[in-house]
This record gives structure tokens, C-alpha cells and sequence, in this order.
């Protein structure tokens, strides 16, 4: 499955959770298992080291959330 088909996945069950009423979340999860396309285990890199998690302190407000008419 390619990225851009989980990111379609993920968009699709965001709405469907929005369209049962739900509006927050204490967060999510999201694991992945990174092959080379054939369905063999890859390791990704960056700066030539493994990386083993990917975090993110977000959701990221946009400037216009902080704009007041």
C-alpha cells in the first residue's frame, strides 16, 4: 500500500469518525510498516541513521486561528 493510499485511508475515517459526532480526540496513533514496495522490510534513515519513531507535538494552529476581527 503506498502512502498516498493511507493518507486517502486516514482522511476517509477522520470524516466517517466526524460524521458520528465525533469533534476531539485525546489523540491517535499511527504505525506503519515501511517496506521497499515488494514487501520487504526497509529501515528508514535520516542523516544516514535509523529512525525507529516518529513523534509530533502538533496539531499546529495556523496563523489565521489567532487572528480576531
Amino acid at each position: 500500500m503506498s502512502i498516498a493510499e493511507i493518507r486517502q485511508a486516514l482522511f476517509e475515517k477522520i470524516i466517517e469518525a466526524e460524521e458520528m459526532g465525533v469533534r476531539y480526540t485525546q489523540g491517535a496513533t499511527l504505525f506503519l510498516n515501511p517496506t521497499n514496495g515488494f514487501g520487504d522490510k526497509i529501515e528508514p534513515r535520516k542523516h544516514g541513521k535509523i529512525v525507529k519513531k516518529l513523534n509530533s507535538s502538533g496539531p499546529y494552529k495556523s496563523a489565521a486561528d489567532k487572528y480576531d476581527p
